[in-house]
C-alpha cells in the first residue's frame, strides 16, 4: 500500500512499506522541519541507540525555481538521512550501506550533488586555499583541520549518495517502486500494481509555507543596535536559525542569512530592498540559504566576508544556481574583509576571526567608538567546543587535527569579553558549548543555535531571547528614516529643488500596523504614502492579483492625480513607516513643478509593471521610474512583424507569436502581460526569429534593457523566464 501524505505546497511524502522506501518529493527551504511538524521525522530506540526515522530519497523538482523561489535545497534533508537517522554513521543500526537517492532530471541531480558537495567540504585542497588568499603554511594546517572534521578524507557526493535519473519512460528507484514523468513536475509513482500521482507545481499566486509563524514586531532605527532574528538551528521547527540584524547609524545590515528570511525580515518590518548589506560567517545552508532570497532586490546589496568564506560560498551558491562563479558579482557588491584586522566600513568597524570548522568560517566582531570608548558586538555562529578542539590536537604535522597554537588562539578569541556576545550553543562535534563560556566576563552573552531548551547549567553561562528582541548598544538621536525618505524623494523626482524635497518631508512620518489598509479601492486617497520601511501588499480591482510593493514605492499618486482609484486596495504586509504627504499639497507639489504630464505618462508605465510579474516584486517607485523613463510605446497592426531587435517587449494587450528558430512552422503564443526579448540581452542561445502580431496589439520596449540586468531580482526572473521557456520548447519539439 502507498502512503501519500500531502505536507505543504510544494512538498508531499510517498512511503513505500513493502519497498523500504520513504520519498520526500519536493524540498524547498526547511522542508525537513515540515516533515518534523507532521510527525513524518520521529524518534527510534533501537540496540540501545535513539535517532530518527525519515525519507531515504529525494524528489527533486524540475523546476529549479517557482515564483522566485529556489525550489531544490536538499542539503538538510540529506545531513538528517547521513547523521541524524544514522545512514553514515559507522556501527549504527541505520547504516546498511544504502544512500540517500535523489530523483529527477539529470542537470537537477548533478546540481544538487555539487551544491551539497561544497556544503559538506567547502573549499577542498590547500590550492583553492590559496587562490582564496591564504598563505600556503596556513592553508595547510587549515586542511589538516578539515580532514579531521571529514574523517580523513574528502569524498565526493556520488561516494554518499545515489542519482536516480528520470529520462523516457520508467525508471526503477529501489525494490520495485518505479517513478515516470506525465507533465513538467508532474510525476507517476507505481508499486505492486499501484499508482500514485505526485504535482510539484505551485499554484499561480502560492509560495512555499514556512514551517512557524512571527509575532509582528517593529523596532526604532539606532546609533548602533542588535535586532535578535534568529536562536534555532537547522531542526528547530518553532524558530529561524541562528542569525541578527546589526543596525547602524540607521542601515540596516544582516549576520548570515537562513531558509526562509524574507519571512523573518517581514515580521520585524525590513524590506529587503532596505538592506544595506549581509556579513557571512560561512556556507552551512541554516547561515546561506537565504541569500538566493537577498538576490530577489532591486539594487546588489553589499557581501562582506574574508575573501576564504566568499571563495567557499560562491562555489556552493554557483553550483546551486548553476552559474559561473564570477556572477557572484552580478547579485552582491563584494566587499573583502581582513582577517585580525578592524576593517572599516562608514565608521563601523568589523574583525572577522578564523573560527575551526568543517567549512570555511569566521566569527565576527563589532565595534563602534561612543563616549567612553569602544562598544563591541561579537558573533559567534558555528563555534566549537573546548572539548572537541582540545581532542583534534595533534604534534605531527601531517595527520588531520590542528596544533596546540590553534587551539589557544580559537579559545582566546571565543573568550574575549565585549558588551554584547552571541554564541552557539549547539554542541555535538562541530557546535559550541554554554559551559565553556561560564567564565566570559561580556556584559551580556545570548545563548543561540540550539532546538533544545535551555537546561539549568546552560542558563548560568548567559541569556535567552526572543525573536525581534533588540539589545540597543548606542542609542540614536536621529530621524534616519527622514535621510532615506530624501534619497527615495530626489530619485524619484529628479530635477526637482531641495527646497520642495524638504516641504514634502516636512510633513513626517507615521507607523502603520500589520493589516492596516491604507487605500480602499475605490476611494480617493487624502494621503499619498511614500514606504519607508517594511512592505505593502497591492490587491487589483481587476482580478485580485495581488503584488508586493517594497521600500521606496509611492502609494496613491495615480489616484490622488486622477482624482479616482479604480486600481485596487493596498494595505500593510508588515509593520510599515510611511511618509504620509496630504492630497492637496502633492497636487500642488507636482503642479509647481510641471510634472503632472511627465508623471502621469510615467505612472501609467510603472502601474502596468506593478501588475507584471517581471516587476511586481521588490521593485522601488525610484527604479520602476527610471526604467519607465527609457519605455516607449508600439502601436502594432495585425500582420506586422516585430524585428527581434536588441531590447525588451512586453504586450500590452493584443496577440503576439513568437516563431521558433529553426522551426519556423512552431510559434509561442504570448498572452497580456508577457515578455520577450530575454535571451538576447543574456546572449543566451536563441529561441526565436522574430515576433508577428496575430492582431493589432500594444507593446512597451524597454530601450535600454542594459538597466534590467542591474536590478538582481529583475535580472534572476529573466534567467528564470528564459529557462522555462526553452524547457518548454525543448520538450514539445525536441529543439
Amino acid at each position: 500500500m502507498i502512503e501519500n501524505i500531502f505536507v505543504s505546497p510544494g512538498i508531499h511524502w510517498l512511503s513505500f512499506p513493502e519497498a523500504n522506501l520513504n520519498v520526500l518529493c519536493g524540498c524547498p527551504a526547511d522542508s525537513v522541519k515540515h516533515l518534523m511538524k507532521k510527525g513524518l521525522i520521529r524518534s527510534i530506540e533501537k540496540d540501545g541507540m535513539t535517532y530518527e526515522s525519515g525519507p531515504n530519497a529525494i524528489l527533486l523538482s524540475d523546476l529549479k525555481l517557482q515564483n522566485g523561489h529556489f525550489a531544490n535545497l536538499a542539503e538538510f534533508p540529506i545531513l538528517q538521512m547521513l547523521y541524524r537517522q544514522g545512514m553514515l554513521l559507522p556501527n549504527h543500526p541505520n547504516n546498511t550501506g544504502a544512500k540517500p537517492i535523489l530523483i529527477g532530471r539529470e542537470d537537477c541531480v548533478q546540481e544538487q550533488m555539487n551544491y551539497i558537495f561544497r556544503g559538506n567540504y567547502g573549499l577542498i585542497s590547500v590550492e583553492e586555499m590559496v587562490q582564496a588568499g591564504i598563505d600556503q603554511e596556513t592553508a595547510e594546517e587549515m586542511m589538516r583541520l578539515k580532514l579531521r572534521f571529514a574523517f580523513g578524507q574528502i569524498r565526493p557526493s556520488e561516494k554518499l549518495l545515489e542519482g536516480k535519473i528520470i529520462a523516457e519512460g520508467k525508471t526503477e528507484i529501489s525494490n520495485g517502486v518505479e517513478v515516470s514523468r506525465l507533465a513538467m513536475n508532474v510525476f507517476r509513482f507505481e508499486h505492486l500494481g499501484e499508482s500514485v500521482d505526485v504535482d510539484l507545481n505551485l499554484k499561480n499566486g502560492e509560495d512555499y509555507e514556512t514551517p512557524f509563524e512571527l509575532e509582528f514586531h517593529n523596532f526604532k532605527r539606532e546609533y548602533f543596535s542588535v535586532v535578535h532574528t534568529g536562536e534555532g538551528d537547522g531542526w528547530d521547527v518553532n524558530r529561524p536559525c541562528m542569525a541578527s540584524i546589526l543596525n547602524y547609524q540607521g542601515k540596516i545590515y544582516l549576520i548570515d542569512a537562513g531558509p526562509n528570511i524574507s519571512h523573518s525580515l517581514n515580521a520585524v518590518g525590513v524590506d529587503i530592498n532596505e538592506v544595506e548589506g549581509i556579513f557571512h560567517t560561512h556556507a552551512h545552508d541554516d547561515h546561506f540559504a537565504g541569500l538566493t532570497t537577498l538576490i530577489r532586490t532591486d539594487q546588489r546589496i553589499k557581501y562582506y566576508s574574508t575573501s576564504l568564506v566568499r571563495a567557499s560560498v560562491t562555489r556552493k551558491l554557483a553550483a546551486l544556481m548553476s552559474i559561473e562563479e564570477s556572477s557572484f558579482e552580478d547579485f552582491f557588491e563584494v566587499h573583502d574583509l581582513d582577517f585580525n584586522t578592524w576593517n572599516v566600513i562608514n565608521g563601523l568597524e568589523v574583525c572577522p576571526v578564523f573560527s575551526p570548522h568543517p567549512v570555511e568560517t569566521n566569527i565576527l566582531f563589532f565595534r563602534t567608538l561612543w563616549k567612553d570608548g569602544y562598544v563591541e558586538y561579537a558573533h559567534m555562529a558555528d563555534i566549537a567546543s573546548f572539548e572537541v578542539l582540545e581532542g583534534m590536537i595533534t604534534e605531527d604535522p601531517e595527520a588531520p587535527g590542528i596544533s596546540r597554537e590553534m587551539f589557544e588562539k580559537t579559545r582566546e578569541h571565543y573568550l574575549k569579553p565585549v558588551q554584547l556576545k552571541k554564541i552557539d550553543i549547539g554542541g555535538g562535534l562541530i557546535h559550541g558549548k554554554a559551559e565553556d563560556f561560564i567564565d566570559d566576563t561580556s556584559e551580556k552573552i545570548i545563548l543561540s543555535h540550539t532546538a533544545q531548551e535551555l537546561t539549568n547549567q546552560q542558563k548560568v553561562s548567559g541569556s535567552a531571547v526572543s525573536f525581534g528582541a533588540t539589545d540597543v548598544l548606542i542609542p540614536g538621536n536621529s530621524d534616519y528614516s527622514m535621510r532615506t525618505a530624501h534619497g527615495f524623494l530626489r530619485g524619484y523626482y529628479s530635477g526637482v529643488e531641495d527646497s520642495d524635497i524638504n516641504m514634502l518631508l516636512n510633513c513626517g512620518h507615521e507607523i502603520y500596523n500589520a493589516g492596516t489598509l491604507l487605500i480602499h479601492h475605490n476611494e480617493v486617497p487624502k494621503s499619498v504614502f511614500l514606504i519607508l520601511t517594511g512592505t505593502v501588499e497591492f490587491i487589483a480591482s481587476e482580478d485580485s492579483r495581488s503584488s508586493i510593493l517594497s521600500s521606496g514605492s509611492v502609494v496613491g499618486d495615480m489616484a490622488v492625480l486622477t482624482g479616482s482609484n479604480h486600481f485596487g486596495t493596498y494595505r500593510a504586509l508588515s509593520q510599515v513607516d510611511a511618509l504620509t504627504i496630504p492630497a492637496s499639497l502633492f497636487q500642488e507639489f507636482i503642479s509647481r513643478n510641471q510634472l503632472e504630464e511627465e508623471i502621469k505618462h510615467i505612472l501609467d508605465i510603472m502601474e502596468y509593471f506593478q501588475q507584471s510579474w517581471l516587476f511586481g516584486e521588490s521593485v522601488s517607485s525610484p527604479v520602476k521610474a527610471r526604467i519607465a523613463r527609457k519605455t516607449e510605446l508600439l502601436e502594432c497592426k495585425k500582420g506586422d512583424m516585430i524585428p527581434n531587435d536588441f531590447g525588451l517587449f512586453m504586450l500590452i494587450h493584443g496577440d503576439i507569436d513568437l516563431a521558433v528558430k529553426e522551426h519556423q512552422d512552431q510559434h509561442l503564443k504570448i498572452e497580456n502581460g508577457d515578455f520577450w526579448g530575454e535571451g538576447k540581452l543574456f546572449f543566451f542561445q536563441q529561441l526565436f526569429t522574430h515576433a508577428v502580431a496575430m492582431e493589432d496589439s500594444t507593446i512597451y520596449r524597454i530601450t535600454e534593457a542594459e538597466l534590467l540586468k542591474e536590478i538582481p531580482v529583475v535580472r534572476w526572473k529573466l534567467i528564470e523566464h528564459w529557462e522555462k521557456r526553452r524547457d518548454k520548447i525543448q520538450k514539445s519539439i525536441g529543439f
